[in-house]
């Protein structure tokens, strides 16, 4: 079996955590925290470990998913495989 460099809480979600550094056109696989299910996905960009690397396309001004809940919104289109940080992503952590 594959090993995986990112964690995702939900199948909802629209990005997973990288539980190590992912390196810029590397093929890489999640895991979900709960069950055997594992998510392929190519990086576009370099993502340090703890960063969140898209599972989703998402759309400028739709929210991001992790955990199931809403933890921002998209600051421009976000294409699968992309890092997301705050060039990206306004975190409703910041933003309220």
């Amino acid at each position: 079996m594959a090993k995986h460099k990112f964690l995702m809480h939900d199948k909802e979600d629209s990005v997973g955590v990288a539980v190590a550094d992912i390196v810029k056109g590397e093929k890489v696989y999640g895991a979900f925290l709960h069950g055997d299910e594992l998510v392929e996905v190519v990086a576009n960009d370099n993502i340090p470990l703890g960063h969140k690397i898209a599972l989703k396309n998402v759309k400028n001004g739709e929210y991001v998913m992790k955990y199931d809940e809403k933890i921002g919104l998209a600051k421009q289109d976000i294409k699968v495989g992309d890092w997301v940080h705050t060039h990206n992503l306004k975190g409703y952590r910041w933003g309220k």
